[in-house]
């Protein structure tokens, strides 16, 4: 049975959505957004400013410029494009979908695709650095920085293709039995396709994790002699977490892919409750710099270092310039000072203790 839509929609996309079942609830006001969108969008909104500190506590600290903090901020970049991808997601769902053109819809579906393919190969990318560092111990050289970019750009080269393939062809337009219900205008073989190189991506990754343990547990005395070992531990224990909480938020999702692939059009109702999955997938962007701040000490004095920096420029350029005033409660060096103000001395002294020294704790403003 079709529903009847305005004119001004997209037939295309009306057909496909109208054939898979997902035209129902898509005659409702356009403007209107739910609790549930607002929520989504608070949390997108949170991911971009998370992974932006990350990118900038990178950028200023100079102890971050080597191979393996690169690839943390290409991870923390791949976040900050999921939350942007999952916002104009949101903003472009319900009513507003029918209204794009074909290729304006593989774009807002292919971003997101290329944000998730982007930091599967970062996280390959991480693990076969911490190989070479954990198992060879080859030093870092920072002369050799070209080859990290060079890593880096493959990775969002390949990530992009693979988000592009539909647009280049590889989709089910007139030919509606080999459509996705998640995603309408998409081939399930192209879907088929994109999860089983995500998942061999993922098994190689967690071998590559196994080996490394493997084999610094069989030779730990080794691996303790070298002089960065605490640090190189600590970085691997940091990345393991994340490979972990990415795989257990992705995998419903993953799941759920590949149960549209199996099912026959309109046969599984799970299907039409992906926004669910999708939040939960999405919801690993914003994990990513808790789990950095956390696990890592250095990352987390630097984002205090960034926190504290803009609260004292904003304390800054509220401060007026007031002259003091004497105050009665304060011991004799501050009866002292009153005197020295009386004569004509208007600059203020700061008051301090026999003991007191300049603080230099990285985590106080």
């Amino acid at each position: 049975m079709s529903i009847a839509l305005p004119s001004k929609y997209n037939p295309y996309i009306e057909l496909h959505y109208n054939y898979t079942g997902n035209l129902k609830g898509r005659e409702k006001d356009i403007d209107n957004l739910d609790a549930t969108s607002v929520a989504f969008l608070i949390l997108c909104g949170f991911i971009e400013l998370e992974n932006l500190m990350v990118l900038v506590a990178i950028w200023k600290n100079h102890r971050f410029h080597n191979r393996m903090y690169f690839f943390i901020g290409n991870l923390a970049l791949c976040d900050l494009l999921a939350g942007m991808a999952y916002l104009v997601n949101i903003l472009m769902s319900g009513p507003k979908t029918m209204t794009l053109s074909v290729t304006m819809w593989f774009v807002r579906e292919g971003s997101m695709f290329v944000a998730l393919g982007a930091s599967t190969f970062s996280l390959l990318a991480i693990a076969i650095e911490r190989h070479m560092t954990m198992i060879k111990m080859r030093p870092y050289d920072a002369n050799k920085k070209y080859r990290v970019f060079l890593l880096i750009g493959t990775c969002w080269l390949i990530s992009i293709l693979l988000g592009a393939l539909p647009i280049l062809g590889w989709n089910c337009i007139n030919k509606l039995e080999e459509c996705s219900t998640l995603l309408p205008l998409y081939s399930k073989k192209y879907v088929a396709f994109c999860i089983i190189v995500f998942m061999a991506i993922l098994l190689a990754i967690v071998i590559l994790y196994a080996r490394i343990y493997a084999l610094v547990k069989s030779s730990g005395r080794k691996v303790t002699k070298h002089n960065n070992s605490e640090r190189s531990m600590a970085l691997l224990r940091t990345v393991v977490i994340v490979v972990g909480v990415f795989i257990a938020f992705w995998s419903p999702l993953f799941i759920l892919f590949l149960i549209d692939v199996a099912c026959k059009t309109k046969e599984c109702s799970i299907l039409y409750k992906k926004h669910w999955f999708i939040a939960l997938a999405v919801v690993n962007s914003a994990m990513n710099p808790l789990i950095y701040t956390l696990a890592s000490k250095e990352m987390r004095r630097a984002f205090f270092r960034i926190i504290c920096g803009c609260l004292m420029k904003t304390k800054a350029g509220k401060a007026l310039p007031l002259n003091p005033t004497p105050d009665n409660s304060r011991s004799k060096s501050s009866s002292t000072q009153s005197q020295k103000q009386k004569e004509g001395d208007l600059v203020p002294v700061a008051v301090t203790t026999k003991n007191s020294e300049p603080s230099n704790h990285t985590g106080e403003c």
